[in-house]
């Protein structure tokens, strides 16, 4: 849709990976609709994943005994966050849908996208009390996962060693996403694209290229816990 804003999130080393693939048709295709698409190469940028002291630029309120939330929180108010995170804030303030395109690390993200939303996501910006889930910060914006596995569908299912993907997602798309005000649209999953054909790797790029052609017409998934869990 043209107008929109799009900030696509990747955590991927080599450009040529299926996750490469898959953030490209995202830029590619989005930008063809008229979105103005904006991406954070984690990797390329070198993004430092570590929460530190020296992510506040400013005076500490409390040097002699250091809390991250509410040291980055008074940093926030201040506008003494570093640039690094305060570049990021921008691009997340200013996207209409946030697309997170990352392989599946250990049941949950890359430790260099966890830490871009450990730094990026702090409280005054992202949530606050009582500002979170459905009064979240950053709600009016959306957010889809958009993944690659190890392991096949069936292993990801109800039937499978890991069992249903739903409840792997639930601390990602509820206690994180959806806890800062996001709409969250249902993920977009590649399983095992090391393991498959490479027939069935163009369908999955296909498959994305086609749900982005209408991915602002699609309603959000249910966040509420029944909807997870029974």
């Amino acid at each position: 849709m043209s107008g929109k804003n799009v900030l696509i999130v990747y955590a991927h080393q080599e450009p040529k990976s299926m996750n490469g693939s898959l953030k490209n048709i995202a830029v590619d295709v989005l930008s063809k609709m008229g979105c103005s698409v904006t991406v954070s190469d984690l990797y390329a940028m070198n993004f430092n994943a570590v929460t530190t002291r020296n992510d506040i630029a400013g005076d500490l309120c409390n040097p002699q005994h250091f809390s991250y939330g509410v040291e980055t929180m008074e940093a926030y108010k201040k506008g003494c966050l570093c640039e690094d995170i305060l570049k990021e804030q921008e691009k997340i303030t200013e996207a209409d849908l946030v697309i997170f395109q990352f392989p599946l690390y250990w049941f949950s993200f890359p430790a260099i996208m966890k830490g871009w939303i450990d730094r990026c996501f702090v409280q005054g910006f992202a949530f606050d009390f009582p500002g979170c889930y459905d009064t979240g910060l950053l709600k009016g914006k959306r957010a889809i996962l958009s993944f690659t596995t190890g392991g096949t569908e069936h292993m990801f299912s109800s039937e499978g060693k890991s069992g249903d993907i739903k409840y792997l997602l639930w601390p990602i798309q509820h206690g994180i996403i959806h806890f800062c005000g996001f709409q969250v649209l249902a993920p977009q999953i590649s399983y095992a694209p090391e393991y498959v054909s490479e027939e069935r790797r163009k369908e999955m790029l296909q498959n994305w290229s086609r749900r982005l052609k209408n991915i602002w017409n699609e309603k959000p998934i249910d966040c509420t816990p029944p909807w997870y869990f029974h």
